[in-house]
């Protein structure tokens, strides 16, 4: 049986209208088709951008305070709702439900620590030159703000961009990925049932042209957008062209260096934990595994006996590990990243193209050995349970490699000599280091962001958002 989708427009609940049908399968148990729906037209589109316009006013004018509470009561909405909300997901796109619960749990708290900003001062009180002068800054909202956001963070990306659009005074289109609308729609209930005016948030469940729409219309004055690099470059550019605001997190191809000063069965934990995690499908996950060479065997030896013992199945079973790629294409795709290792000559130690069940998407988690600077495995971004291995002389080579990449998002050294750890920290070009940590792995107050091709603009998360949410205005009053 499949569910209803609905878009969410001025308050008003509508079945998605367009010229094409998207179907939504359970990438576990692929007889099940949790959902078929038309994607939105650009008409549906341009109503939903008329009423964030039209809410626009009367939502800047709210109190802050009064925003804030709003949020507060969503994230608490979502949170005691967590085990049904992660269950969605871990049927729509696969996610292991202990990691989908927990998804939902951390979105809800974002969304409770951006409504509780609304009580710190967000201006500021200056001396003047000129004499009986008061002279004092705010901050006002951009607008109307378009969120364009994946399908492997269905709750937590959702949450993090429209929290603080909304604390700052902005309305909101959002157009999720097509993967998942009931994980979409729940986080729309829960803020229709913290009492959200309407049009202040509008869902629009749809494919390219939606988004291309939202980037395009003048009407928006920001663009908030998670997804692939090719993607994001070319949203930043359009909405770029016509002078509005746009800030985009994209892809990665994250680098573990194991240091020969590094506790090994620690490395070989976080290496298991940032690259199959989620079947390997976050921009953050660990693609590569540069190793000290006078160390590889011992590391190579206990990573791929870890690998094996990991539980690949059905991501309801709280024994799994890893779950399923989330469709077909990216089944394809991940599989064809190993299969032209393979034809290459690199060793499969782990894993490899075979799918590991019968009815569903499922890569084992695969480690390529002795791979290649230079190989496409090593430089592209596979978005799967795959992790290559490199071996390096020393920390020289280990940076010149971390940073020989297009992207910039997320690196780790596993060592236990603080000097490395330091000059690793230092040089790295990435937005995120991470030391004796996992490569994947965010914390709602810190920025988060990616250099080069992994991100543009400012970073999500933490407090400097806000600055991308709103314009400051200098407001001079002489009172005498």
């Amino acid at each position: 049986m499949t569910e209803a989708i609905w878009n969410y427009i001025a308050g008003q609940r509508q079945a998605p209208r367009g010229e094409t049908r998207h179907r939504v399968i359970n990438p576990a148990r692929l007889d099940d088709v949790v959902a078929e729906y038309e994607l939105s037209s650009v008409v549906q589109t341009d109503t939903a951008i008329a009423a964030a316009v039209e809410a626009a006013r009367a939502w800047r004018l709210e109190t802050a305070i009064r925003r804030g509470e709003m949020l507060a009561k969503a994230g608490s909405y979502i949170m005691d709702n967590a085990g049904t909300l992660g269950a969605l997901a871990c049927r729509e796109m696969g996610k292991p439900l202990a990691e989908a619960v927990a998804e939902a749990n951390y979105a809800g708290k974002v969304l409770q620590f951006y409504g509780a900003e609304a009580q710190r001062p967000r201006g500021e009180t200056l001396n003047s030159g000129r004499p009986n002068v008061h002279l004092y800054t705010v901050r006002e909202p951009v607008g109307v703000v378009g969120a364009i956001t994946p399908w492997n963070f269905p709750f937590s990306i959702a949450c993090w961009k429209i929290g603080p659009a909304l604390v700052t005074g902005n309305t909101v289109v959002w157009k999720p990925a097509p993967h998942h609308p009931l994980s979409s729609q729940a986080i729309m209930e829960a803020l229709e049932a913290a009492g959200l005016p309407e049009g202040v948030v509008n869902l629009v469940h749809g494919g390219a042209e939606v988004g291309d729409r939202i980037a395009r219309d003048e009407r928006v004055g920001a663009v908030a957008f998670t997804g692939s690099t090719m993607v994001g470059e070319e949203v930043f550019r359009i909405a770029s062209a016509r002078l509005a605001r746009a800030q985009c997190e994209m892809g990665g191809k994250n680098a573990v260096y194991v240091h020969r000063d590094a506790d090994i069965d620690k490395a070989v934990s976080l290496v298991v934990e940032g690259a199959f995690r989620s079947a390997g499908q976050k921009c953050t996950a660990t693609s590569r595994v540069l190793v000290d060479r006078e160390i590889e065997e011992a590391f190579v030896v206990k990573l791929v006996a870890r690998a094996r013992e990991l539980t690949v199945g059905n991501p309801a079973d709280a024994r799994t590990f890893v779950g399923p790629v989330v469709d077909e294409r990216q089944f394809t795709k991940v599989r064809g990243f190993i299969e032209r290792a393979v034809a290459a000559g690199f060793r499969i130690a782990a894993g490899g193209a075979e799918p590991s069940m019968g009815n569903g998407y499922f890569v084992a988690p695969t480690i390529v050995l002795d791979v290649a600077p230079d190989a496409e495995i090593a430089r592209q971004e596979v978005f799967g349970p795959v992790a290559a291995v490199m071996p390096v002389e020393d920390i020289d080579e280990a940076l010149r490699l971390v940073n020989d990449t297009r992207y910039g998002l997320s690196v780790t050294i596993c060592t236990r000599d603080l000097s490395a750890a330091h000059r690793f920290a230092r040089d790295a070009e990435a937005g995120v280091v991470n030391v004796n940590l996992p490569t994947a792995g965010v914390e709602m107050h810190a920025p988060f962001g990616g250099w080069k091709g992994s991100g543009i603009g400012m970073p999500e998360q933490g407090l400097k958002i806000l600055d991308f949410y709103t314009k400051w205005r200098s407001v001079a009053m002489q009172f005498s």
